[in-house]
This record gives structure tokens, sequence and C-alpha cells, in this order.
């Protein structure tokens, strides 16, 4: 039996909210206010920035090095910035997971957030 095609009020709502919530990429920050020391990230979904805190606050963060600062210091002294985010191309092919890799060591490139400037590990080549 069915409904004829008619969805209910509320989940249709749902269904268009999903549609219209944009999925945005980009690239981050974690800025540490007492040293000035950053990490540099990227995300394919920028709402996923909550969740890298949660994770601090969790203590299960994989960067040790940011993890440890953040239990020393307190999450008060940390900051989450979305430094630029992913535009995608009008037409033809867009790649976006290798154009976020771009875009994110561009911004490692100007920053340079390594040893005592920040988080993130230099890449060995």
């Amino acid at each position: 039996m069915t409904n004829g095609g008619n969805e209910d009020g509320s989940k249709k709502e749902l269904k268009q909210l999903y549609k219209e919530t944009k999925v945005e990429a980009g690239v981050y920050q974690i800025k540490n206010s007492i040293n000035n020391k950053v990490f540099i990230g990227s995300t394919r979904n920028l709402k996923t920035l909550k969740g890298k805190q949660f994770e601090l606050e969790m203590g299960t963060s994989t960067n040790k090095m940011l993890q440890d600062e953040w239990n020393q210091y307190g999450k008060e002294v940390f900051s989450f910035d979305v430094l630029e985010v992913l535009k995608p191309k009008e037409t033809g092919y867009f790649d976006a997971k290798r154009e976020l890799k771009k875009l994110e060591e561009a911004w490692l490139e100007k920053i340079q957030p390594y040893e005592e400037r920040g988080y993130n590990r230099v890449k060995s080549s």
C-alpha cells in the first residue's frame, strides 16, 4: 500500500534542509593565544571543526603536541578559525580532494607552523 507518493511534511522538510545545507571544504587553523603556535589542517566538511574541538576536550587528538598543550593551557586559549573555503570550479571536472590538499599545502607554506611555530610535522619528501 502506498500513500500516493506524498511524504509526510516533516520528513520532506528535513530532506529539503539537508539538500540546502551546503557542505563546504576548506583549510582551518587551531591557534594557541599564549604562545601563538598554530595547527593548520583541512577538512572536506568545515562543520566537523566542532569534532576536532571535542577530540581535544576528550583527550583523544592524534596530535600529541597539540593535545599536551591543550591539557596544559586549557581550551580557553585556543581558537578555531576557517582560513579559506575551497571554491569548486563552475565547469569541468573538479577533484575536491586534490584541490583541498593543494590549498592546505599553500597555507602550510605561507604560515610554516612547524617546530616552535606550530603543531604540524614537516613532511619528508
